[in-house]
């Protein structure tokens, strides 16, 4: 993986009006990266999020993006956000939805060959082609998550971000998306926000813990202590590194360590 920083924040704070967000935080993201943000309701990861892109300013501190500042590179960042605000029954298809991430990039009201061109392909990389005449009323919650991702990638970035992109769909969509993300991480980098932490951290090289202040781990540190320390109370834990083991009765240790349980809010 290459130190390049790609993102950079240095004792940054927040808040909106008088109710504090984020206390001081420092944060270093690397170019090649895959990282999930996790916390309570409330806590900041969101927040963090807007921060980067350059969408809220700090009230201390410096964020710098590929070197600059959040403005000069928005065009470099896919954004996924948590509540997209598209209407199933508004009669708009697949390929108008991943378009409107072209628009960024125009200067004239008219999608050219070339931006079409970018839209399906971004459509190919999530597997969402072969729909990209049907309505959006016609897809399922994961196909729609996979069709924001393709807006996201529209933009064609070196920095994605998603804000909750497995929220309301089945498990087999989920794997399906970060096999997704997987892919897309050996030319981008990418942090993702997530409650699923169980799920997610066997998928990521980092987990960073926001509430109000910030602590970066490795996957393999994640453990109950982690979680309760961040969550602030017990938590439901589910073992994700261990199976059933039906020939013995017993339950065996699976050889990855990560992903050691999930908090539910």
């Amino acid at each position: 993986m290459s130190s390049e920083a790609v993102v950079v924040f240095e004792n940054v704070s927040f808040a909106y009006g008088r109710h504090p967000v984020l206390n001081h935080i420092d944060l270093t993201i690397h170019e090649g990266d895959f990282a999930t943000i996790v916390g309570p309701n409330g806590g900041g990861k969101t927040t963090l999020l807007k921060l980067i892109l350059g969408r809220l300013k700090p009230q201390t501190g410096t964020i710098r993006v590929f070197g600059t500042t959040p403005e000069k590179v928005c065009l470099q960042i896919g954004y996924m956000p948590q509540h997209a605000y598209l209407d199933p029954r508004f009669p708009v298809t697949v390929m108008d939805v991943v378009l409107m991430g072209r628009l960024g990039r125009k200067r004239f009201g008219f999608y050219t060959k070339t931006d079409r061109a970018k839209a399906l392909k971004a459509l190919e990389y999530t597997g969402m082609a072969h729909m990209a005449g049907n309505h959006l009323s016609q897809l399922s919650g994961g196909q729609r998550q996979r069709v924001l991702i393709a807006r996201a990638l529209c933009t064609e970035p070196e920095l994605l971000l998603l804000d909750e992109p497995t929220a309301n769909i089945d498990p087999g969509s989920e794997s399906a998306l970060f096999e997704i993300l997987q892919k897309l991480n050996e030319t981008m980098t990418i942090l993702i926000v997530s409650h699923d932490l169980g799920f997610v951290s066997r998928h990521v090289n980092r987990v960073i813990c926001v509430n109000r202040s910030l602590v970066v781990h490795p996957t393999s540190e994640v453990d109950g202590m982690v979680i309760s320390e961040m969550y602030g109370r017990d938590m439901c834990m589910v073992r994700h590194d261990h199976h059933w083991d039906a020939a013995s009765g017993d339950c065996a240790r699976n050889s990855m360590n990560e992903g050691e349980g999930t908090g539910h809010e």
